[in-house]
């Protein structure tokens, strides 16, 4: 069994990965820290991971981890998790890093999360984890940066289009974003109260997202394509739905589009192309690592639009975090990943 650390175990990206690990039958996890002063028991905090007796969630102590785990999942907020991801990887230690810390160049990234980059060795060792088309370096990879809920969303409908070369030159490609709350993390603020967000709707982050420059990146190293990214709020738990608008070249058909999408996700367990005429919805995923995508030519406007959906505290954070994990380890891509999606 392959002993497993979660370091930020009590945010929702930590907690998930420990409702996934419970059912996987490769590791053990043998390490558990969150923001606590002192130990507690886990499954007595968090009722709902009763399978976890006798573990005890602790405070973050960097040779107890060192110690305890073969890898590690770190959880933390962008602008701590990275570091600690970095002491671990030099520690000689495999991890996944589930923060925004590791995914940008030293400018970028200090530029749009406003805060100070980890050293370069680190960002040089780390591989981009978005499974579907990194597949390979994952997996000689010993440092994840796992890609960002809207990130991931977006970059499973956009790359097939781009890289078939079906988006007309210098066009900007509008993507409208929703996700639900989970998604902004467990910190307390009045927009996320009940009492402000139900029967509630609105963008927020407008033109400065931190997942604009990740998506950019990954879509074309050189920045040829830009994406203009609206992320907005919805009064849910869980969920990401993403709307793309792609200027398409002349003469591009809907059943062009179709088979570019059919053929490219065919074989990747996780990836569901539609058929024509139906679109993705958010139950349809809930609780699963799966992305359902669906694709329409709009002939008027000469515009494909692309819909994507996922549930980001799955395949937009623990559950990609995990499926990395499968792949550095050789193992089937879907261990412990197959649990299908809560309905209603």
């Amino acid at each position: 069994m392959l002993r497993v650390g979660i370091v930020g175990a009590s945010g929702y990206g930590g907690m998930e990965l420990l409702r996934i690990l419970a059912g996987h039958k490769e590791v053990s996890v043998e390490y558990v820290s969150g923001n606590h002063e002192s130990d507690e028991d886990l499954a007595q905090e968090y009722p709902f991971l009763g399978s976890y007796q006798g573990l005890k969630i602790r405070k973050y102590d960097l040779q107890e981890c060192i110690e305890a785990c073969d890898s590690v999942f770190v959880a933390l907020p962008s602008g701590s998790s990275g570091a600690i991801a970095g002491q671990l990887w030099r520690a000689g230690k495999r991890v996944i890093d589930l923060s925004g810390d590791l995914r940008l160049p030293q400018p970028l990234y200090e530029s749009w999360y406003e805060k100070k980059a980890v050293d370069q060795d680190i960002l040089d060792a780390a591989v981009y984890g978005l499974c579907e088309w990194h597949a390979d370096a994952i997996a000689s990879a010993s440092l994840i940066a796992n890609p960002g809920c809207f990130a991931t969303a977006t970059l499973l409908a956009l790359l097939p289009a781009v890289r078939a070369g079906l988006l007309q030159e210098s066009k900007v490609v509008m993507v409208d974003a929703k996700s639900g709350v989970s998604g902004a993390g467990k910190a307390v603020a009045p927009a996320r109260q009940l009492a402000e967000l139900a029967d509630n709707f609105y963008p927020y982050r407008v033109g400065k997202h931190q997942h604009t420059p990740e998506i950019e990146r990954e879509l074309s190293p050189e920045f040829a394509v830009q994406v203009l990214l609206t992320t907005q709020l919805l009064p849910i738990a869980r969920g990401i739905a993403v709307s793309c608008y792609i200027p398409l070249k002349d003469g591009v058909s809907f059943a062009d589009a179709y088979s570019v999408y059919a053929d490219r996700y065919s074989d990747t367990p996780f990836v569901r192309v539609l058929g024509k005429g139906s679109v993705p919805q958010l139950k349809h995923v809930r609780g699963s690592n799966e992305t359902h995508i669906s694709v329409h030519v709009d002939e008027r406007t000469r515009t494909l639009q692309v819909f994507s959906v996922l549930d980001n505290l799955q395949k937009g954070a623990a559950g990609q975090a995990v499926q990395n994990l499968n792949l550095m380890n050789g193992w089937p891509e879907t261990t412990g990943l197959l649990t299908p999606a809560l309905y209603p």
